[in-house]
């Protein structure tokens, strides 16, 4: 569980690098979210302007929340769990990801072929190999390297470790 002072400076550091950043209307909230690994505090910036905040993909946010995590760490000896969204952008994206590989493990299973996922991050990956650790119908893996890493669901069964990469 964090601390109330814990929360309250990661509060400020959000707000004075968003004023610093030229973002004056916004509003701060934060959620505690237990998952798989500990728990996890999201603070949550809902702005007009969240487009300039998410960037591309995420790509702005993702560094946001980096600069953030590296600022906290320096006020505080205590290793912090958080998570910055804007708009609740991330949750929602999560929330996607998880319906498009449930829809595609069954796509999977019904055509009896290996489906291929667009690249994604290590975290995405992660998202879909846990959605989907559970169906023993179906077995994921990461194939490629970098920033062209993705997903791989097959059914279970047709498809032999070996011949997977020809079956591509």
């Amino acid at each position: 569980m964090a601390k109330s002072e814990n929360i309250e400076v990661i509060k400020g550091l959000i707000a004075e690098t968003l004023k610093k950043m030229s973002f004056d209307d916004f509003t701060l909230s934060v959620r505690e979210e237990t998952g798989p690994d500990s728990e996890n505090l999201i603070f949550n910036i809902e702005t007009k302007e969240s487009d300039i905040l998410i960037g591309q993909y995420g790509a702005n946010l993702r560094s946001l929340q980096h600069v953030l995590r590296a600022m906290a760490r320096k006020k505080n000896d205590e290793k912090l769990h958080f998570s910055i969204d804007v708009n609740d952008y991330h949750k929602q994206k999560i929330s996607s990801l998880e319906e498009l590989a449930q829809s595609l493990a069954r796509q999977a299973i019904v055509e009896k072929r290996p489906i291929v996922l667009r690249p994604m991050s290590a975290y995405e990956r992660r998202v879909v190999h846990l959605v989907l650790s559970e169906n023993t119908q179906i077995k994921t893996e990461s194939i490629g390297e970098g920033e062209d890493r993705k997903v791989v669901i097959r059914p279970v069964g047709n498809i032999e470790q070996g011949n997977l990469a020809e079956t591509l």
